[in-house]
């Protein structure tokens, strides 16, 4: 890792006011530690390592004996052990003149995506009369913040799946309708392979999904049809497509909705009311961050999660909103970066510039489901939709 990537670590354990940033792993347990450090994921790693970056001098480095060459790709001092009692004394030694050491811990678990280090270390560190803090903030700023190429492959993703969900829309309705040629049974199943197949065709890459999913299916927010598990789609239906991807290419970044939709015929007026809601709660969150960014003012992510679930409540719907309103987008759909949450987790995480994440409130019925989901990229001074944005339930 180069010396500037210290400097940057260093410079930010300064403004958070830390003694250091303290790095530890086994056998890749903290996936964050060896993308921040940019060491090799895949490395046989069998025995603790440590590795300390204190707020100014040079890195110290803790290994094994038998994995001594671990951290070799780092600058720094480097210690070895071999017995537990030579690993104690090797972490008093290293940390010394050092109390706040910032770690991957989240007090009580609140941000569980971070709290990665394990009790027991936190207990031995506090033995030693150190301070163990959250270094949630710190890996935003080194996890989160997207550069000029990576802002530019979510715009490429985001332009591909915005034209692919259209062309949808007109899919269905082609297989559908009587009088195309193609008329007849088409399932939640069958428009997933539809869409991924659009997808492939861009370079777009993805793990599972995409999600079709219609009437009570639109419920089950984590839903996914398969050739064994789908509903035929038919005219009178409630559809929701939620869809996601990045361009086949390292570094990239996913782009991520969901619209939602009626099969032949004009909405009733309970859907139509959900979905005024629904987006209404979105724009919401959006104004939110919008604001807050034009007034260089800082907004954690639990803020931008009471705007959009303050409007869902007020209509009513509170308790069919079961999620968190949004999701830090990166290399990974769901990222490092805070998470618009003040549901699942009290989020206190702030939305830094240059990052991207959704915003996706949901109102969940038993006979169905509304999500309206699109995504923010932000910046010095501002923040902005990525892509269209749904403005009336789609008419198939």
């Amino acid at each position: 890792m180069a010396g500037m990537k210290i400097e940057a670590i260093q410079t930010a354990i300064r403004e958070a006011g830390f003694d250091g940033w303290l790095f530890y792993d086994h056998h890749h347990r903290d996936p964050i530690a060896g993308r921040i450090l940019g060491m090799d994921q895949k490395a046989h790693v069998t025995r603790r390592w440590y590795y300390f970056v204190p707020v100014a001098g040079e890195p110290r480095k803790l290994v094994h004996r038998i994995e001594q060459a671990r951290l070799d790709s780092l600058p720094g001092t480097k210690a070895m052990y071999s017995s537990w009692q030579e690993l104690a004394s090797g972490l008093e030694a290293m940390l010394a003149g050092a109390r706040t050491l910032a770690m991957q811990y989240s007090p009580n678990n609140a941000i569980m995506y971070v709290s990665l280090v394990d009790a027991g270390t936190v207990e031995f560190l506090r033995g030693l009369g150190k301070q163990i803090v959250s270094s949630a903030d710190l890996v935003s700023q080194f996890e989160a913040v997207l550069s000029d190429e990576q802002v530019a492959s979510h715009v490429t993703a985001q332009r591909a799946i915005d034209v692919i969900l259209a062309e949808g829309w007109k899919q269905i309705g082609n297989r559908l309708r009587p009088g195309s040629g193609k008329a007849g049974a088409y399932s939640e199943f069958e428009h997933t392979q539809w869409l991924s197949d659009a997808m492939r065709r861009e370079g777009l890459i993805w793990d599972d999904g995409p999600n079709v999913s219609v009437n009570a299916n639109c419920s089950d927010s984590h839903y996914e049809p398969t050739a064994q598990r789908s509903a035929p789609i038919k005219e009178g239906d409630f559809l929701l497509i939620d869809i996601w991807a990045r361009p086949n290419k390292p570094g990239t970044i996913f782009y991520d909705i969901t619209w939602t939709g009626v099969v032949g015929r004009e909405p009733s007026e309970r859907e139509q009311l959900v979905f005024n809601t629904v987006v209404n709660a979105r724009d919401a969150a959006i104004h939110a961050v919008e604001s807050a960014f034009a007034e260089n003012r800082a907004i954690c992510g639990f803020e931008a999660d009471d705007a959009a679930r303050a409007v869902i409540r007020a209509a009513g719907f509170g308790e069919f909103f079961t999620h968190r309103t949004g999701h830090n987008i990166g290399q990974e759909l769901h990222g490092a970066g805070a998470h618009l949450d003040n549901l699942e987790t009290h989020d206190e995480r702030r939305l830094l510039p240059r990052t991207c994440f959704s915003v996706e409130p949901g109102i969940y019925l038993p006979e169905f489901g509304v999500r309206s989901e699109i995504n923010m990229i932000t910046a010095p001074g501002k923040a902005w939709v990525t892509g269209k944005i749904q403005r009336e339930l789609v008419r198939i």
